[in-house]
C-alpha cells in the first residue's frame, strides 16, 4: 500500500544524504517534501502538520545539525515519529471468565464478515471461538459467514431459518450454544450499513445488553481514505470502540488512514487485513509499518511467514544479514525462501533493499521471472565467487552470464544491487554514531 510514500521518502533522504552536514534550510526543504507526501497519501492535514512540527523540533537541534551522520539522524527521527503517530500495539481483551464477547461493527463493504472469520482463525490457536451471524438484513450474509467458517474449521451459529429477522433471538441462542459447546470466545458479525443510522446503533446497543462485549471492534476499509477516519470517529462517539481492524492494507490506495486513524480517533488499531484469504490477518505493528515506509523492510514479518510455512527460520535471522556475513550465498538462500512464501512482489518488499532490484515492483509474474533470473546468475557462480563477490571481474562476469543464460549487464546489475544491500545491512547491524542509530531501529544488540 505504501509503495508511493516509500519511494518519495527514499528520494527525500537520498537528497539529504548527499549533502553531508545539514542546515536548517536543508531540513525545512526535506520536511516540506515529507509533508506533501503525507498529504498525497491522504493523511489528515492537521495530523500531517503536527507530525512535521514534532520532527522539525527534534531534527533542528544542534546535536543533529552538527552530526556527521545528520541525514541518518533525521531519518531515524521520522521513523520514531511515525511509530508515535500510529501508537502502541495493543492486544485483544480476553476475559478471565469465559466467554469473551467481541462485537464486530462496520459499514457495508468494509470486509467485516470475512474479517470476523480471520479473527477467529487467529484466536483458534489458543481458544475455541464461535462466530455468530447477526446480519439478517444483507442477502446471503448468513450463508457467507457459514461457508467461510466451515472452510476455516471454525464453529458457527446462525438463525434457525432463512426468514428469521429477530437478531436478539439469534444472540440469545448463540449464548446457549457457546455454553453447550465450550466456546470461550463469541464473535458477533453484526449488520453493516451504507451509512450510520439510528436503527443500526439501536440494534448494536440491544445486542450489547444481551451479550456485553469485552471488545467493540470497528472494521474499516483503508482504501476509502479520509472517509475511513470519519467513519471511525462516528462509530466511536456512539459505541465507545475498543479497537480497529484495517482491511485491504495489501491494496494500492493512498493509505493515509492507516497512519492517522489512531491519532484522530484515539482508538488503537489491533489488526490489519493483508489479503482476501481467511489467514491474511496480521497483528498491527507500528514499528513494522514504519519500517516498510522508510524502506527498512520487515524482517520480523518475513520471519513469521517463514515459521508459518514450516521453512528454515535460520535463513532470515538478523545475524546472517549483518554486513560481515551477508554474501551471495545468503542472498541465494533468501531467494529460495521467498519463492516458497509468495506472492513474491509482497514478500520481496519485506527485505530491505531487495525491492530495488529491477522488476521487483512489478506484478507477481514479473517478480517471479526476475527472481528466477537472479537465482540463475548466482547459481552460475563458484562457491568462492558467492562468498567473495569482489573477485568477480570481467572474464568471470562473462562466464556467469553465459552459464545463466543472461547478459553481462544483468550480472553487473545484480552485483551492484548486492553491494547496495550489503551496505544497507551493514548500517543496520552497526548503527550510526549518534545516540539512536539504525541499529536500535532493528533490534540488533537488544
Amino acid at each position: 500500500m505504501f509503495d508511493a510514500l516509500k519511494e518519495k521518502f527514499a528520494s527525500v533522504f537520498s537528497k539529504l544524504g548527499s549533502k553531508g552536514k545539514l542546515s536548517e534550510a536543508d531540513i525545512d526543504a526535506a520536511l516540506r517534501e515529507v509533508r506533501r507526501s503525507l498529504l498525497e497519501a491522504d493523511v489528515d492535514f492537521r495530523v500531517a502538520k503536527d507530525f512535521i512540527a514534532k520532527v522539525r523540533e527534534r531534527a533542528s537541534s544542534a546535536e543533529v545539525l552538527e552530526s556527521i551522520t545528520a541525514s541518518e539522524r533525521v531519518a531515524a527521527i521520522v521513523y520514531e515519529e511515525l511509530i508515535s503517530l500510529m501508537g502502541k500495539s495493543e492486544g485483544l481483551i480476553i476475559s478471565p471468565k469465559p466467554p469473551t464477547v467481541i462485537l464486530m461493527a462496520g459499514l457495508q463493504g468494509s470486509g467485516k464478515t470475512t474479517t470476523t472469520v480471520k479473527l477467529a482463525r487467529v484466536l483458534k490457536n489458543s481458544h475455541s471461538p464461535l462466530v455468530v451471524a447477526c446480519d439478517l438484513r444483507r442477502p446471503a450474509a448468513v450463508e457467507q459467514l457459514r461457508v467461510l467458517a466451515n472452510d476455516a474449521k471454525i464453529s458457527f451459529y446462525g438463525p434457525e431459518n432463512e426468514t428469521e429477522t429477530d437478531v436478539l433471538k439469534v444472540v440469545k441462542g448463540a449464548k446457549k450454544f457457546a455454553e453447550a459447546h465450550m466456546n470461550d470466545v463469541i464473535i458477533l458479525d453484526t449488520a453493516g450499513r451504507l451509512h450510520i443510522d439510528e436503527e443500526l446503533m439501536t440494534e448494536l446497543k440491544n445486542i450489547a445488553e444481551i451479550l456485553p462485549p469485552h471488545e467493540k471492534i470497528l472494521v474499516v476499509d483503508s482504501m476509502i481514505g479520509q472517509e475511513a477516519v470519519n467513519a471511525a470517529k462516528s462509530f466511536h462517539e456512539l459505541l465507545n470502540l475498543t479497537g480497529l481492524i484495517l482491511t485491504k492494507l495489501d491494496g494500492d490506495a493512498r493509505g493515509g488512514s492507516a497512519l492517522a486513524i489512531r491519532a484522530v480517533t484515539g482508538v488503537p488499531v489491533k489488526f490489519a487485513g493483508v489479503g482476501e484469504n481467511t489467514d491474511a490477518l496480521e497483528i498491527f505493528s507500528p514499528e513494522r509499518m514504519a519500517g516498510r515506509i522508510m524502506g527498512m523492510g520487515d524482517i520480523q514479518g518475513l520471519a513469521e511467514k517463514v515459521k508459518a510455512a514450516g521453512l528454515d527460520e535460520n535463513a532470515i535471522k538478523p545475524a546472517e544479514l549483518s554486513g560481515k556475513q551477508f554474501n551471495l550465498e545468503t542472498l541465494l538462500k533468501q531467494f529460495e525462501q521467498i519463492e516458497k512464501l509468495g506472492p513474491l512482489d509482497k514478500i520481496a518488499g519485506m527485505i530491505p533493499g531487495l525491492d530495488k532490484i529491477k522488476n521487483f515492483k512489478a506484478d507477481d509474474a514479473e517478480t517471479s521471472k526476475a527472481l528466477k533470473r537472479n537465482k540463475a546468475i548466482i547459481q552460475s557462480m563458484t562457491p568462492a565467487e558467492r562468498r567473495n563477490p569482489r573477485i568477480i571481474k570481467g572474464s568471470r562476469r562473462r562466464r556467469i552470464a553465459e552459464g545463466s543464460g543472461t547478459s553481462v549487464q544483468m550480472v553487473n546489475q545484480l552485483l551492484a544491487q548486492y553491494e547496495q544491500m550489503k551496505k544497507l545491512f551493514k548500517n543496520f547491524s552497526s548503527g550510526s554514531r549518534g545516540s539512536r542509530g539504525l541499529k536500535s531501529l532493528f533490534g540488533f544488540g537488544r
